[in-house]
């Protein structure tokens, strides 16, 4: 069950509207009045609530749902417990996408400037939006309309932020030219120094990084990731990427359209990336790959080297999968001699 102390419940809905967000066919028509306060899984839900149903795997367990209705495919419905309303849809799935953003929708502050915030006089705010409390807002910053920028946020000196863009609590922006539609999470850190350092005389010294870091529209970037800025040129990262929380992304970086990196994956500087290149957990990459569209990434591999657009690879050095699965298989005969 949702707690509702966290999340605000927008209910109850009949079937019929529920029907209709979730695209799904409801079998008993007399039975469309029939409110629904809640959603919850297969096996917590209860009477006033709705589950979904759709993984094959658990068949049997559609026996003993409780809840008053179950969306569910043609090929499930039979399993469903006697009793339950059943609403059926191709794709159950979207279904409970769509119908978790309507029963709980994203909480939004009101818009206003907390009396907290600093934001310099030349920076340039849009219509609708909330600045929180002890934000820093700096001079020649550009933040579009209908943006949340939450507590403790800092955008440096001229940054833009595109309209309808949430940056969660303690994040930081430096360095940054930012799309519609994105939500950069508490704690990132996106725009900071590349790792940059030339040898001279004995020390360590910091190259000046010049670049910038220019965000698409429609893209996430999760807690406590960090986006370096470029060198020189920029690091980019391309419309509707999704970046989990704890993600490095070094210098001079490019990420094409749709791209998935999924939590603890380092991308050394200068690599770069087709279109909806998808990594696994833990990935590494060496330096100055390319990476081509569609490729897969297993958890935990090591790329040294270029990928082939479509390739699946994994292990470390990272083999076509096919290849990794015979290398495990071998060494576990070993193991047995």
């Amino acid at each position: 069950m949702v707690d509702t102390r966290f999340f605000k419940n927008n209910g109850p809905f009949t079937l019929a509207q529920i029907s209709e967000i979730c695209e799904a066919e409801l079998e008993d028509k007399s039975k469309a009045d029939v409110q629904i306060r809640d959603l919850a899984t297969m096996s917590g839900a209860k009477e006033g609530e709705i589950c979904f149903f759709f993984d094959k795997k658990k068949k049997a367990a559609g026996a003993g749902i409780k809840a008053t209705a179950c969306v569910t495919t043609p090929e499930l419905a039979p399993f469903v417990a006697e009793g339950v309303i059943r609403l059926v849809s191709a794709n159950p799935h979207l279904g409970f996408v769509k119908l978790n953003y309507a029963m709980y929708g994203e909480d939004k502050p009101a818009p206003g400037i907390s009396k907290t915030a600093s934001v310099a006089p030349t920076a340039q705010i849009g219509k609708n939006c909330f600045i929180g409390d002890f934000a820093v807002i700096g001079d020649g910053v550009k933040i579009g309309d209908d943006c949340i920028i939450e507590a403790h946020v800092t955008i440096d000196r001229n940054c833009e932020i595109g309209n309808n863009c949430r940056i969660g609590a303690g994040a930081g922006i430096s360095h940054c030219l930012m799309g519609n539609d994105c939500y950069i999470y508490g704690g990132a850190r996106i725009g900071w120094d590349g790792f940059g350092f030339m040898m001279l005389q004995g020390q360590h010294k910091r190259i000046p990084q010049l670049g910038r870091v220019i965000i698409g529209n429609d893209v996430e970037i999760g807690a406590n990731t960090c986006v370096d800025r470029g060198a020189l040129d920029d690091t980019v990262i391309g419309d509707g990427c999704r970046i989990d929380d704890l993600v490095m992304v070094a210098h001079n970086v490019k990420l094409g359209r749709g791209c998935i990196l999924v939590s603890q994956t380092g991308i050394a500087g200068s690599c770069t990336f087709g279109d909806y290149v998808v990594c696994g957990g833990q990935t590494g990459f060496a330096d100055h790959l390319n990476i081509g569209s569609g490729a897969q990434v297993g958890a935990q591999s090591g790329i040294m080297r270029d990928i082939e657009p479509g390739a699946v690879v994994m292990g470390t050095p990272a083999v076509p999968i096919k290849d990794f699965m015979r290398q495990v298989s071998y060494v576990q005969k070993l193991s047995k001699k």
